[in-house]
């Protein structure tokens, strides 16, 4: 797709959900961005399902201004899949992610392209500091990070969420990756290519709540977990080597007192209980976590589409469809 007789060089993809709070401020300056570049640019706003008036905020835009793109996801998909969905429509050669809350500075956009400039092929955003957020939040994202740089075989930079610009053959590589649940910055680190970063101070959230609560975090954390670490794995089997050794240990020794006829040995119910219910319970553990890893396994083979679309504004007709291949669009 082009500007006039020029190509897209940069495609800035925003994912949103409930943020009409924070739209109009987003929307001035990511405009004072797009004239601010000098190659042509597009922003694509991916509405992951929202049920407030951000739909129509972002729907009169982009019939009344070219450079900017909207689709309407069917129903609330998650962040991962809207990020996945504005990825699939991007023309830029280069690509940059960013959320709506204004918590990633569009300011910043300028120093990720310089650093492309260089020649690297992803760079990624790291915060310093994370302003407004609650000292359970920073303790909890920190040790977030750090879990997972020692249980994966890749490097995930730390402190370093999705607000990152990739290059056009990153992109490419990364849409062969068809796997249901996506954690885009590790499938993205473990594609490689050559890597950079920029620092910046994250701001508090200019309006609106955050749409990622406790219950998403850890969400979040088991994918990354389990799509790029088999270490609960082998958690698992240590897990229940420990415990059977434990138990032949134990086994062992009453025999002991029982051919000694030794007095301790008196028959009772607690002993028998307590590790009754200590084998029980690790076994429903590990049986969890290997069916965690079914259940990842059962999600791919169904094959379903990782997202449907419902509405495309702003896209020539020769786009009307997504080009990743399990995808069906809807159109109104």
């Amino acid at each position: 797709m082009a500007t006039g007789s020029r190509p897209i060089s940069y495609s800035i993809i925003v994912p949103v959900f409930n943020e009409e709070a924070v739209l109009p401020v987003l929307l001035r300056r990511l405009d004072q961005l797009l004239d601010r570049l000098s190659e042509p640019a597009e922003a694509i706003f991916v509405d992951d399902g929202s049920n407030d008036s951000s739909p129509i905020m972002l729907q009169e835009l982009a019939k009344r201004d070219p450079r900017f793109r909207y689709i309407c996801l069917s129903r609330n998909f998650g962040h991962q899949i809207a990020i996945t969905a504005g990825m699939d429509a991007a023309q830029g050669q280069a690509i940059i992610v960013m959320d709506a809350d204004l918590q990633d500075p569009p300011e910043v956009v300028d120093q990720l392209i310089a650093k492309w400039r260089e020649g690297n092929d992803v760079v990624y955003a790291r915060r310093l500091s994370r302003a407004g957020e609650s000292r359970f939040k920073r303790s909890t994202a920190h040790l977030f990070y750090r879990l997972i740089d020692s249980m994966s075989s890749i490097n995930i930079p730390a402190d370093v969420g999705d607000f990152r610009l990739i290059d056009r053959k990153v992109l490419d590589a990364l849409r062969q990756m068809p796997e249901q649940n996506r954690f885009v910055r590790g499938m993205v680190a473990w594609l490689g290519f050559r890597q950079a970063e920029v620092t910046f101070h994250r701001q508090e959230r200019a309006a609106g709540e955050t749409k990622y609560p406790l219950f998403k975090m850890l969400r979040l954390a088991a994918d990354a977990a389990l799509g790029f670490s088999d270490a609960p794995l082998r958690l698992a089997i240590w897990c229940g080597l420990s415990v059977s050794g434990l138990a032949l240990l134990y086994g062992a020794w009453v025999m002991a007192l029982w051919m000694s006829n030794d007095s301790r040995l008196v028959a009772g119910w607690s002993s028998t209980i307590i590790i009754v219910s200590l084998l029980c319970g690790m076994n429903m553990l590990l049986t969890g976590i290997v069916g965690l890893y079914v259940g990842r396994i059962h999600a791919e083979v169904k094959g379903r589409p990782l997202y449907v679309v419902q509405k495309r504004l702003g896209f020539d007709h020769d786009q009307s469809a997504p080009a990743r291949a399990p995808v069906r669009a809807v159109h109104e």
